[in-house]
């Protein structure tokens, strides 16, 4: 264990990968990869340290870095944000060279949640596996990646998905303006393209384009394309400065992704307007951001979007998640794809049509 930006971390490496787990919520950061000379960390660290802030905010607010799981989903009546899965204590369980294994037994969902995370040789890419077992009911749940675009230019990183069919804001204020916040997209707008998002004032804005928007804080959501045998995974990525950052996962699992693109639109305690150039990339089955009991009402059934999914005690569950990083040329842009290239490599395509061809075992997903 390890005092890491403040909270007390596991730790794990690989021959280009070292990654740090905080033990209160299981939240994952810094992870810094080699990618040839260089070594980049794309995973937000919160710009205050636990002791720094409100010692009555949740475990989640105190420690907000990089990647966690949580489930449920979002605010919770009576509860923590997004769960005990993210405020509670993470123990271990084992450790090799190459894995983590941690559990949680979690009251609100009344069962267990073990989270094994692996790397591989020669691989920039975490492996993230969520075993669920002992949880009744219909529940939402998601991860929580938070980049750091703080280094890259206004408007240079380059934000992209795979095809999604159905895409809206946030139907609510997602930033209050009650509570010193601030938004800049249309309520509940519909959209077909990130590159051209309705602005509460007219216009649109283009989405794939980050740092964008300061003094704001808003969400979207976007559903993904089922897969298919050509495309058996979906994904999200971002470009930052020459290397890619990129996720795989199944959509029947997450069935959507949001896009929290936070840049100083927060001004109450802990944000107070310094939580900028983020932007939380969350593989998500839920409402939104909503909590699980508004999640539960199944608000997108008519366009058959699930919110939640139904678990059982007889039959335990695996979630599984790849998040990676690879080096990718001047001029590359945008992704405009990733796709299978043979049982053991991922093809990324940007959207000049260079290619780049990374190592992965997208069959663990």
């Amino acid at each position: 264990m390890e005092t890491i930006h403040g909270a007390s971390s596991f730790s794990l490496s690989s021959d280009l990968v070292s990654i740090h787990i905080t033990s209160e919520g299981g939240q994952i950061a810094p992870v810094n990869f080699t990618l040839g000379d260089r070594i980049v960390s794309p995973y937000s660290l919160s710009p205050w340290k636990p002791d720094e802030i409100d010692a009555g905010l949740p475990v989640l607010l105190k420690n907000l870095r990089g990647d966690f799981f949580c489930l449920p989903f979002g605010p919770q009546e009576g509860g923590e944000p997004h769960g005990e899965t993210a405020n509670h204590e993470w123990k271990k369980v084992s450790a090799t060279d190459d894995t983590l294994v941690l559990d949680i037994q979690a009251s609100d969902v009344s069962g267990k949640i073990t989270k094994t995370i692996s790397l591989r040789e020669g691989e920039t890419a975490l492996y993230v596996e969520h075993h669920i077992e002992g949880v009744e009911g219909q529940w939402s749940y998601g991860t929580h990646p938070i980049i750091d675009f703080s280094t890259i230019p206004e408007g240079e990183g380059r934000l992209s998905i795979s095809p999604f069919t159905w895409a809206s804001v946030y139907p609510e204020y997602f930033s209050t303006p009650a509570e010193g916040a601030n938004q800049e997209l249309k309520i509940g707008a519909i959209f077909s393209d990130l590159a051209e998002v309705p602005l509460a004032d007219g216009g649109t804005t283009d989405l794939t384009r980050y740092p964008a928007r300061p003094a704001t804080d808003d969400l979207v959501m976007m559903v993904s394309k089922p897969a298919t045998e050509e495309q058996p995974f979906a994904w999200s990525a971002c470009v930052l400065d020459g290397y890619v950052w990129f996720a795989l996962k199944n959509p029947e699992d997450f069935p959507a992704t949001l896009f929290w693109l936070s840049n100083g639109g927060r001004s109450a305690d802990p944000w107070n307007s310094r939580h900028t150039c983020r932007v939380g990339i969350e593989e998500v089955c839920s409402h939104f951001c909503d909590g699980v009991d508004l999640s539960r009402k199944d608000l997108l059934r008519n366009l058959s979007i699930p919110t939640t999914r139904k678990f059982s005690k007889e039959n335990p569950v695996t979630l599984r998640i790849i998040q990676a990083v690879a080096a990718v040329p001047e001029h590359f842009g945008m992704v405009e794809s990733i796709s299978p290239d043979g049982a053991g490599k991922v093809k990324i395509t940007g959207e000049n049509g260079t290619e780049v061809i990374v190592p992965l075992n997208w069959k663990f997903i």
